[in-house]
């Protein structure tokens, strides 16, 4: 720790360094960006859940309708019911939520990052066409290389 402090006059050591660095690290775009989606997606996700539990829950439990043994879209096996009604739930309940996270955090933000030039969440561009040294062997040489850069020897 004392190797990220400078030195001010003789016996004194300043500690704003740290400070500083932390700071900085904090106040990177990338790393403010990420902090607010995840405070949106985690009220999108109650939003959401709410929506699931109130709205569709209940639609999904209607489909089958209920007698004193079943609560609900499901079974009972050996007196424990099998609550199907519920699962569907929680897969419409995801794809909602991956819905609205990617129209209302993903798209906007990949549109953001075109207007300032930066590409986001894009296909990885191909590597370069490489050819070998038949001398040394080497694999890493441009297609266009006349000579081998480790060697000097002529390349095809």
């Amino acid at each position: 720790m004392a190797a990220a402090f400078t030195t001010v006059t003789g016996n004194e050591l300043k500690g704003d360094t740290v400070f500083k660095g932390f700071k900085n690290f904090l106040m990177q775009g990338d790393l403010i960006v990420i902090a607010v989606g995840l405070v949106v997606a985690t009220a999108f996700s109650t939003l959401i859940k709410a929506f699931t539990d109130s709205v569709i829950t209940p639609l999904v439990s209607a489909i089958e309708p209920k007698t004193a043994s079943s609560p609900g879209l499901g079974w009972t096996i050996n007196g424990q019911f099998v609550n199907v009604g519920t699962f569907i739930s929680a897969i419409i309940y995801f794809v909602i939520f991956m819905v609205v996270i990617y129209l209302v955090l993903v798209v906007p933000y990949r549109a953001y990052m075109r207007k300032t030039g930066k590409e986001v969440f894009s296909a990885p561009k191909p590597a370069a066409p490489v050819k070998t040294c038949p001398k040394c062997l080497s694999s890493d040489l441009p297609a266009a290389a006349t000579k081998c850069r480790y060697c000097a020897s002529d390349v095809e």
